[in-house]
């Protein structure tokens, strides 16, 4: 039966539990030829403060979870290229969302311009930094 119904998620109840009903997405640990982690900043309405993240986003219709997560971190950083690996896919939540997250390694990428351009509801910038090695 569903409960709710909004533009990025939907809430059924299912087995007597209320589930949040949320499109796979794809995220990635991406690092630039000088071995730089790149995250991405974004404000995030629910916890009411900017927050540190992969770059990530939903994977579109009929979009395999690998172009999606190349076509995220373009618009989001202007990263493109370099070697993909798909290191796991799993439930974000299990609890109460059965949204997927595919996890991509993405290394030796190249620099370019984010095409994605920041609106007042999604206000973002791209941070690089460092690996640590032990």
């Amino acid at each position: 039966m569903s409960l709710y119904e909004g533009p990025i998620f939907r809430v059924e109840r299912r087995d007597g539990r209320d589930v949040v009903v949320h499109a796979p997405v794809a995220a990635i640990v991406a690092l630039d030829r000088r071995e730089q982690l790149t995250l991405v900043r974004q404000h995030r309405v629910p916890v009411g403060q900017s927050m540190l993240e992969l770059p990530a986003g939903f994977i579109d219709g009929g979009e395999s979870p690998l172009a999606a997560a190349q076509r995220e971190l373009a618009e989001e950083t202007g990263l493109h290229g370099g070697e993909w690996i798909e290191v796991a896919t799993f439930f974000t939540s299990a609890g109460f969302t059965d949204e997927t997250l595919h996890l991509f390694l993405a290394t030796d990428l190249q620099p370019g311009e984010a095409s994605r351009k920041p609106t007042r509801r999604s206000r973002s910038s791209a941070s690089r930094s460092p690996i640590c090695r032990r």
